[in-house]
């Protein structure tokens, strides 16, 4: 349905208005203390995040629809399509930055519509416009967030120094942000994203303004974070997400056409091992069956 006449959905949606309204810092830094009332889901292997049948409808405009899939730590994920295809989208429900408008997203065992500022204390979270407070110092700016996610003391001076390093920010530590060139201050929205340690990391867009060379470090960040985390990134570059990722989401109009490993893919599409032409392939079927359809 696309209402959502549901009175919790209402209640939730009601409360995150007021909540980003009167809490303008960065993006899913609770200050809040969190509501002892996490409940885990017993799988055998359970995976952290299960997404299931979600849609979102901006009034009669659909978003996405029909969207499953489910993830467990240890795994990087590449969810490629072009612009437009409902990537920020979907991450930003699993961010709960929006609510879906049908079906559940399930986070560690709790519903991202019951539980927000439980869930937003798991997610380190890159948004694809990268919001950074222009006028800080880069500094600062990761210790207001550290503070806003509620680090102090020698904890948080840990977490600082350790983004600081495998971000690679030492050279422009003491640099007002607006000073730093593109591809850094990407690299201070990954650092603040992580500054708490988060096992689930989203990131839309991460290698936005990288360089070549920034974008191998980037690799290897993202691989020595992996081992005991989910990492799920969105790209449109298709190599970027084919040399990176264990597995790959794709997704074209809103709808999610295949989830996979490359190999599981070529496979299953009778293409080659390369991304490319398996996105190609399945964005053909797919305007293939609209037109039978229409």
């Amino acid at each position: 349905m696309r209402r959502q006449d549901d009175s919790v959905r209402r209640k939730a949606l009601n409360f995150e208005v007021v909540y980003h309204k009167f809490v303008p810092i960065y993006p899913l830094c609770s200050p809040f203390p969190t509501p002892n009332s996490d409940v885990n889901i017993d799988f055998p292997y359970p995976p952290m995040i299960r997404v299931t049948d979600v849609a979102k409808w901006y009034g009669s405009i659909r978003a996405v629809e029909n969207i499953n899939f489910s993830l467990a730590p240890g795994e990087i994920v590449g969810f490629v399509g072009p612009n437009g295809a409902g990537k920020s989208t979907v991450l930003k429900m699993l961010a709960t930055y929006l609510l879906p408008t049908s079906g559940k997203i399930i986070i560690d065992g709790l519903d991202v519509v019951t539980h927000p500022l439980s869930i937003r204390r798991k997610i380190g979270y890159l948004s694809g416009d990268t919001p950074l407070y222009q006028a800080m110092r880069v500094d600062k700016f990761l210790r207001f967030c550290g503070k806003a996610r509620g680090l102090s003391g020698n904890i948080l001076d840990k977490k600082l120094a350790w983004v600081v390093d495998i971000c690679g920010l030492s050279p422009h530590l003491y640099k007002r942000i607006d000073q730093c060139s593109t591809g850094f201050r990407q690299r201070i929205g990954v650092g603040a994203a992580l500054i708490h340690d988060p096992p689930i990391l989203l990131l839309d867009e991460p290698t936005h303004g990288f360089d070549p060379l920034q974008v191998l470090a980037f690799r290897d960040l993202i691989q020595s974070l992996s081992e005991n985390r989910i990492i799920l990134f969105s790209s449109h570059i298709i190599h970027e997400v084919a040399a990176l990722s264990d597995r790959v989401l794709i997704i074209h109009q809103g709808n999610l056409l295949a989830d996979g490993s490359i190999d599981n893919l070529a496979q299953k599409t009778g293409q080659s091992r390369d991304l490319e032409a398996i996105f190609a392939h399945l964005v053909r079927q797919q305007n293939c069956g609209e037109i039978a359809h229409a």
